[in-house]
């Protein structure tokens, strides 16, 4: 019951303009999801690379899965990278369902020695759909024996939207310094089932810091890192801050984070990845603790990431990779 009731909100949020703004789907592991945070990251890492994610929030009651592929290389023809990035997000148990496919272009200009300014531009075809025969309404509960009766509820006449979208992204980093803003929607598109809704704009602004710990004595050693970052969003009448730290040790690095709005806290992140130095294969685990007023006994959210880096031939000029958190 409880069950049904939670996907009957989750979908009446999406589908009732007049009452709630659509969003989009977001993960905690930003920096392992970088073509989602920001296109201008297309080509960052020189060679080709491959990131999967899932995310699945509130696994108690299974009602949020969100799915994630990327790739993206650099291109020296075009003095930039090229992606592409693959979204599924799948809300009130999969009733209702978004599918992005982007194709992504970044620019890379290296300003100064040890500046470089990447711009990133991505065209998106976006599709929702709606399972209606997955769905249960308030006129369907029988005091005793709960969802038995039929439903009134009028379907709607297109059950899938679809409609294609345009964002942008800015990134400038040096060696051991960061800043990006992401610029999502642009065209705004209506991505309504009943009436007209407009997908708001989604503004992103991201920085961090590359803290080397102490100095590296041999070749061979070990050197530590700490990243502090911050993730702001901004999307329609919502906001949201992401304060986290990563400390990184050879292969292994490990963080902290916490998220809020100004609206109530959100949750307290645990952070863990793996990137041993002679494999390609980065991996990170992430576990959302809620500590809004939904509590954690949904299960916070876990989510896992999965990079693989292909080996690519030196090239004699070339803009210096920026260095993110593993996870």
């Amino acid at each position: 019951m409880g069950k049904k009731l939670l996907t009957l909100i989750v979908v009446l949020a999406w589908l009732v303009p007049d009452q709630a703004n659509a969003q989009d789907a977001h993960f905690t592991q930003y920096y392992a999801n970088p073509l989602y945070l920001n296109p201008a990251f297309a080509g960052v890492s020189k060679c080709p690379r491959l990131n999967l994610n899932y995310r699945n929030q509130y696994p108690l009651l299974d009602v949020y899965q969100t799915y994630s592929a990327s790739y993206d290389q650099y291109v020296d023809g075009l003095n930039g990278g090229l992606g592409l990035l693959a979204i599924r997000d799948e809300a009130g148990n999969g009733s209702l369902a978004t599918t992005e496919v982007s194709g992504i272009y970044s620019y890379h200009l290296k300003v100064s020695r040890k500046f470089s300014f990447l711009t990133g531009f991505q065209a998106t075809f976006r599709q929702r759909s709606l399972d209606w025969s997955g769905l249960t309404f308030p006129d369907q509960i029988d005091a005793f024996y709960g969802f038995v009766k039929s439903s009134d509820e009028i379907p709607p006449g297109n059950n899938v939207n679809s409609h294609l979208d345009v964002s942008v992204g800015f990134l400038g980093f040096t060696e051991r310094f960061y800043v990006g803003l992401t610029l999502n929607h642009l065209t705004q598109p209506d991505e309504s089932f009943f009436k007209t809704s407009r997908l708001p704009m989604k503004i992103t602004g991201h920085t961090g810091l590359t803290i080397p710990l102490g100095r590296k004595r041999l070749s061979n050693s070990l050197q530590n890192y700490l990243i502090p970052n911050i993730v702001y969003q901004v999307q329609g009448p919502y906001n949201q801050m992401t304060l986290s730290t990563a400390f990184s040790r050879g292969p292994i690095s490990g963080g902290i984070g916490f998220r809020t709005s100004t609206a109530n806290p959100d949750a307290i992140v645990v952070l863990l990845g793996y990137a041993p130095d002679e494999l390609a294969w980065k991996i990170g685990y992430s576990y959302d603790i809620t500590v809004s007023q939904f509590s954690n006994d949904l299960g916070g959210a876990h989510e896992i990431s999965l990079s693989y880096q292909f080996p690519c031939r030196v090239r004699k000029k070339q803009i210096k990779a920026i260095k993110c958190p593993k996870f």
